[in-house]
């Protein structure tokens, strides 16, 4: 059976190798994207079965990433994992009005963040 493919959208490389140790090591292959424009450009081309995606990002924020990815056919029903360091409620509510599945705060905790993937996709 294929590996699951996951797009990790982070301009943080240390968030992005922390994503990708943690679910590197199960049954999924990593995609990496360093900007919301490239992420949703690649989302478009490789299809993954998640995205991860951080908020505070140059060229795009996840949020209008977000709102991209749910606009187009070809995306609108890959879940979507938002990740960053703001927990308050107002930002969350950003999150899932723009159209997330799920959020996430960092710094990642793993268990909550492995959980949280097999909820959207499953092993």
């Amino acid at each position: 059976m294929p590996k699951k493919r996951i797009l990790v959208v982070d301009d943080s490389r240390t968030a992005t190798m922390m994503a990708s140790m943690i679910l590197g090591k199960g049954a999924y292959e990593i995609l990496t994207a360093v900007d919301g424009e490239e992420g949703v450009r690649k989302a478009h081309d490789e299809k993954p079965d998640l995205i991860m995606l951080d908020v505070m990002m140059p060229k795009m924020d996840g949020y209008e990433a977000c709102r991209r990815l749910r606009g187009e056919p070809e995306t609108q029903a890959i879940p979507i994992i938002m990740m960053t360091t703001r927990g308050e409620s107002e930002f969350m509510e950003r999150g899932y009005a723009s159209g997330c599945t799920d959020y996430v705060t960092k710094p990642i905790n793993s268990v909550e963040l492995l959980a949280k993937v097999k909820n959207c996709i499953g092993d």
